[in-house]
């Protein structure tokens, strides 16, 4: 019997893939992250960490398997909530989940259960892995789950071949529907439980009040910019290179306070995030405005009216080499080398056809549509068919 360690978080999903993998003839262990102490920043009665033990607890007990907690906090500060307070710091917004799953559920976490003789790492992701021989040798796949509007594999865009490896995914075949029909047929405490929303872990958390805890609130002025200032208007412009080209069509553009007029007050560009329409108390303006980019040098947040404002729109972006990252390396570019895929830019986002090209300095994707609210600091994830097979951070 292979024995397999469960991340039970207290949740349906990793509830019904414990079951599953029981059925399976796994010998099978629960193991609940504690991730964070600290709840004066989480909503209060909102999934804090204790009630999700107590449900993993009743939910191992129910299924007849060894259960037991350990505690990931120091980890988990150091490599997840440092790092989100120094890209915010840096005026880019970070993708918690992704990192959760790089650092700790497939790195500390997995380590923690190989120790513990385990021959497999399992969570309640939707997604699925798949195995392929080339040049005799494995190499594994990192699959969408069948339930397309669950599909969580863009959580996992960060993992790498070994990692992959050892990783089971028991739901990735099911939809949502299917897995709380199971938990009801079994009774289990948390078939109807709603699905926590907020960072890995920690709980639903006031994120503007956890950022406060380090980043320190600083007045700083809203300027709107108008939809028809003369940085969006672009003759057709002659490029000498194909480089170039997306080296243009990916530009951060260097907004100015007197490009557009101040329409109110903040306080803190870092607490705000491209796209972001709630938050600004900016009344009287004919549509909503939304961030088109915020200045942490200057403390500034640029805005622009409706949601069709030319500032949220572009069409490629670029990753540098040290933030690029392949789960198939077999197939990692070379320099000069392009490569048609479907991308996405956030979770949840419907697959995007895109071209990438492979540089000295890095890669660019250059999306055959405009793209909304591409964000630096967030991952973008690359697919052929089905399979995710790269990724990087927006730079």
């Amino acid at each position: 019997m292979k024995r397999v360690i469960i991340g039970l978080s207290g949740g349906v999903d990793s509830s019904v893939a414990a079951y599953l993998l029981k059925e399976q003839g796994y010998e099978v262990i629960g193991l609940f992250m504690k991730n964070w102490h600290d709840d004066s920043v989480t909503i209060s009665n909102e999934c804090p960490w204790l009630d999700d033990s107590n449900d993993a607890m009743l939910v191992a007990e129910k299924l007849g398997i060894p259960f037991q907690t350990v505690d990931l906090s120091e980890e988990y500060k150091e490599r997840i909530v440092d790092y989100m307070f120094h890209e915010y710091e840096k005026g880019r917004t970070p993708n918690p989940d992704v990192l959760c799953n790089r650092e700790i559920k497939f790195d500390v976490f997995m380590k923690i259960a190989l120790e513990l003789g385990a021959d497999y790492v399992a969570t309640g992701h939707y997604c699925r892995k798949a195995v392929i021989e080339k040049d005799g040798s494995k190499v594994y796949q990192l699959l969408a789950g069948v339930d397309g509007n669950k599909d969580q594999s863009y959580f996992l865009c960060q993992l790498s071949q070994e990692q992959l490896s050892k990783a089971l995914f028991p739901i990735g075949e099911l939809t949502k529907p299917e897995v709380r029909e199971i938990a009801t047929k079994l009774d289990l405490v948390t078939a109807e439980k709603k699905d926590s929303q907020g960072l890995c872990f920690i709980g639903k958390v006031k994120l503007p009040d956890f950022l406060q805890q380090q980043l320190k609130p600083k007045e700083g002025i809203i300027v709107e910019i108008p939809k028809e200032q003369d940085i969006y208007k672009e003759d057709r412009l002659l490029f000498d290179s194909e480089e170039e080209k997306l080296k243009h069509l990916s530009r951060k553009i260097n907004y100015k306070v007197d490009y557009g007029k101040v329409v109110g007050k903040h306080q803190g560009a870092h607490y705000f995030t491209k796209g972001q329409r709630k938050g600004l108390s900016v009344g009287g303006t004919v549509e909503p405005l939304f961030v088109i980019d915020t200045d942490v040098e200057q403390n500034v947040i640029y805005t622009g009216q409706g949601k069709e404002h030319p500032g949220l729109y572009k069409k490629a972006l670029f990753v540098a080499n040290e933030e690029l990252h392949w789960i198939r390396e077999d197939l990692a570019l070379q320099v000069d080398q392009t490569m048609q895929v479907k991308a996405r830019i956030r979770y949840r986002q419907p697959l995007a056809k895109a071209t990438l090209y492979k540089v000295d300095s890095g890669l660019y994707v250059e999306f055959e549509e405009f793209q909304t609210a591409i964000t630096e600091g967030q991952f973008v994830a690359w697919y052929i068919e089905n399979e995710l097979i790269g990724s990087g951070v927006i730079s």
